[in-house]
């Protein structure tokens, strides 16, 4: 089980803060620190629409400028992240291939029961 985000962020704090509670092993990937390949977001992007991916509510989405902002789409948004990791709503956990974005105590319960 792999968990993916950044370390300051409250929600992934929330995540980890749950799994480790819950006696659940994780391997933590910063993807600020530690950067995102593009294969891996190509994963993610296998199994979810990368609308649901992108965090347009990021000081980094409002750091963009409106052209860049307005040409996102299903081509180019793979590079974008990779470019920009912190786009990513966050957190990513990956558990048996599957892929689950953002944090809610009851969705996590459900993956583990």
């Amino acid at each position: 089980m792999i968990l993916y985000g950044i370390s300051n962020c409250d929600t992934v704090k929330k995540a980890k803060s749950w799994l480790e509670k819950n006696n659940l092993d994780y391997h933590f990937h910063d993807f600020r620190k530690q950067g995102l390949e593009s294969a891996i977001i190509q994963d993610w992007l296998s199994q979810i629409d990368w609308q649901k991916l992108l965090n347009k509510r990021s000081t980094t989405w409002r750091n963009l400028d409106a052209k860049t902002q307005q040409s996102v789409n299903a081509e180019n948004i793979i590079q974008l992240l990779v470019e920009n990791p912190t786009l990513i709503k966050r957190p990513v956990l990956k558990v048996n291939g599957i892929i689950n974005i953002g944090f809610n105590a009851d969705t996590y319960q459900g993956i583990f029961n």
